[in-house]
């Protein structure tokens, strides 16, 4: 088997309306194209939904779906809430503080940036709950060999442990001694 790339990535959404007006205006994203059924056309079961594609650059397709027969969505409790999110990278630096200006700009409460050691990152959320981060890479060729070299360590570190594995910890140390003082 040979992958080419995600053809889309598909979440749920309260309203495809809203949901395409959010991403169009806050992320610039071009709303696509659209399906609706009364049926799912896999499981051939009656449940009318709406189906929205925006183009999120380079071949990238954030689909939703808007299903107003079901019970109202809501997100995995037991997971916090920080952890499921979709990550959109962005030119530079530059082009991050000037998206968290225009997100604020629209209303929208924006935390960051966070300095991931090898990249810079904003946090939001769209109007369905759903948690949103802009990446600006700020990397070097040698850090990322330094991750991928030690990346099989650090499994199999934690899949013993369920501590984490120290093998990385400068991506974030000197954020930390930075903020102490």
């Amino acid at each position: 088997m040979n992958l080419k790339r995600i053809h889309h990535v598909a979440y749920r959404c309260n309203d495809a309306k809203e949901t395409v007006e959010f991403y169009e205006r806050v992320l610039n994203m071009e709303f696509q194209i659209a399906f609706a059924e009364n049926r799912v056309p896999s499981t051939k079961e009656p449940d009318p939904y709406m189906h929205v594609f925006l183009d999120a650059g380079m071949g990238n397709v954030l689909a939703f779906f808007e299903l107003p027969t079901q019970p109202p969505m809501d997100r995995d409790q037991n997971t916090p809430e920080w952890v499921q999110h979709l990550a959109f990278e962005v030119e530079n630096y530059d082009a991050l503080l000037a998206a968290k200006k225009h997100i604020e700009g629209e209303g929208v409460d924006v935390l960051g940036p966070t300095n991931h050691g090898i990249f810079q990152s904003i946090y939001f959320f769209d109007p369905n709950g759903h948690r949103l981060e802009l990446v600006a890479n700020t990397r070097t060729e040698e850090q990322v060999a330094e991750l991928r070299r030690v990346a099989p360590e650090m499994l199999e570190e934690w899949s013993q442990t369920k501590k984490a594995p120290r093998h990385a910890a400068w991506l974030h140390e000197l954020e930390f001694r930075g903020s102490a003082t």
